[in-house]
């Protein structure tokens, strides 16, 4: 069922007003459009490193910088600038190891090779003038560095837009780094969610001989919240509404699939200049182990927003984990400083039962001995949670509230992703993204036509069985070499690296 009428419309938002009248609610439609948007990173904060490549660098001189009168000069400058090539007509391989021959070149279907000619000659005719100048302005450069990888921006020859391209090196190293990525690739080509980043592509492979790295195609974001904290660009409430909004709303779908993140930090939340917010970074992802006996990995979540139950040495953990990153952020957005910023783990537990005073022994049931002790050995300490009402002006008693129910001791106490959605602070936030943020709802001439589920989850889950029949580098190798062959099926015409490309050799280093 859509909400579609006017008064459907001025009676929903005046629900999510508090109660305001249908006039007042009017108002608010309007003054939704006008969420102040953030700039583009680099206005603030994007400072190129040395290899970087400027448009004016030598490595991006690009035709028009040469008034090269030959179109077909042209079209392979453009080419030598641009990283990605449609796949199929000289398929990239790594260089061989010394003393070892060159990769075969993969057969390619005829059609294949014939469509592929053509999307590059149509690209060419219709695109030339429009994607010279989009190199000029922007030459593949890197963008981030994850824990696992290399990201850079590039334009998909296919249609002329900038995507993101992330390199994962040395993939086939050992079993247990080969079924990471694995589950990593699964997960990006799983996820279905605006708030979520997943694969947009991924490209060619070579032959398996001599497949080592793998490289994913995702949406391109212009920056990250880290970034944003860090910057002086002002953020009012209604930035702060919406952004805790949009991570709450991706994190409620990745517990639905069974996924906890583990390692949610403001680096791995990129945002638009338009406010609209992704979920990425799935490398220490993994599904939740029910199991309560079976022991899960204590090196996770990066040290400053690690819940205390991972700092106390606790063998199992949930998807509580994710919800105390996120108060952590949410208090960092607040006060624009991280919250608990420690030295070691111990300093980082310490801070943390500064404000919320000593657990009890319940609270530490799961925490190893050496933790408990620490703590029991130390003096009784008082919560002095009202100290979270000096974070800024906008700490008010509704953002404090939810924080405390994120920033608890007990991880069964915790508030769930699906429970802080339905808390009155957020309403705010999900007024302002389903007025004019979302693609779940749209407009017409009669009104907003709003979608029946504004938290959607997933059904089935995140199925993570594959991984239990894994047993050596080779054979993940050609499951994961099969695998991606198989998502390019009936897809547009393959990517591929392009080993001319001015910006390569600095990619591939």
């Amino acid at each position: 069922m859509s909400l579609c009428s006017a008064t459907v419309n001025a009676k929903m938002m005046a629900a999510y007003n508090g109660g305001t009248s249908a006039a007042a609610a009017g108002h608010h439609h309007h003054h939704h459009h006008h969420l102040p948007h953030l700039p583009p990173p680099h206005l603030h904060h994007h400072h190129h490193s040395q290899h970087h490549l400027h448009p004016g660098s030598a490595a991006a001189v690009h035709p028009v910088q040469q008034h090269s009168s030959s179109a077909a000069a042209a079209a392979a400058a453009a080419a030598a600038a641009a990283m990605l090539n449609p796949g199929q007509q000289q398929p990239y391989f790594p260089s061989p190891a010394p003393g070892q021959a060159p990769g075969p070149a993969a057969a390619a279907p005829a059609q294949v090779q014939a469509a592929a000619a053509a999307a590059v000659k149509a690209h060419h005719h219709q695109h030339t003038h429009h994607s010279q100048q989009q190199l000029d302005i922007e030459p593949d450069r890197p963008i981030g560095y994850g824990a696992f990888g290399v990201v850079w921006s590039v334009t998909d020859p296919r249609d002329g837009k900038r995507v993101a391209l992330k390199k994962m090196p040395n993939v086939f190293q050992n079993l247990v780094s080969c079924k990471r990525v694995f589950r990593e690739l699964k997960m990006l080509c799983f996820f279905k969610h605006d708030n979520v980043l997943s694969a947009l592509d991924i490209l060619q492979p070579p032959h398996i001989d001599y497949f080592e790295e793998i490289y994913v195609v995702t949406e391109l974001m212009q920056s990250d919240l880290h970034k944003i904290i860090v910057s002086p660009q002002p953020l009012s409430s209604d930035h702060v509404k919406v952004f805790l909004y949009q991570i709450l709303r991706g994190l409620k779908y990745l517990h639905s699939a069974g996924i906890l993140h583990r390692d949610i930090k403001p680096g791995n939340l990129l945002v638009n200049s338009n406010c609209v917010l992704k979920i990425c970074d799935f490398g220490l992802a993994r599904v939740e182990e029910l199991d309560e006996s079976r022991h899960m990995t204590q090196e996770v979540v990066t040290q400053y927003y690690r819940a205390p139950e991972i700092l106390m040495g606790s063998r199992h953990y949930s998807h509580a984990i994710d919800i105390w990153s996120i108060g952590c952020i949410f208090a960092e957005l607040l006060g624009r400083r991280i919250l608990f910023q420690a030295q070691s783990p111990i300093q980082q537990l310490d801070l943390i039962t500064d404000l919320l005073g000593t657990p009890s022994l319940e609270a530490m049931r799961t925490a190893c001995e050496g933790a408990k002790a620490h703590i029991l050995r130390g003096p009784h300490k008082q919560p002095s949670l009202p100290v979270l009402y000096t974070l800024s002006s906008q700490a008010t008693h509704e953002a404090v509230h939810l924080l405390c129910r994120m920033l608890v001791f007990d991880p069964s106490k915790r508030i769930s992703a699906k429970d802080a959605l339905a808390h009155p602070y957020l309403d705010e936030g999900r007024l302002r993204y389903h007025t004019c943020m979302c693609k779940c709802c749209f407009s017409t001439s009669t009104g907003r036509v709003y979608t029946s589920d504004f938290e959607p989850i997933t059904n089935p889950k995140f199925d993570d069985t594959f991984e239990k029949n894994l047993s050596s580098v080779r054979q993940v190798k050609e499951i994961i070499h099969q695998f991606i062959l198989e998502q390019q099926k009936g897809n547009r015409v393959p990517l591929c690296i392009n080993p001319q490309s001015a910006a390569f050799k600095s990619f591939i280093r």
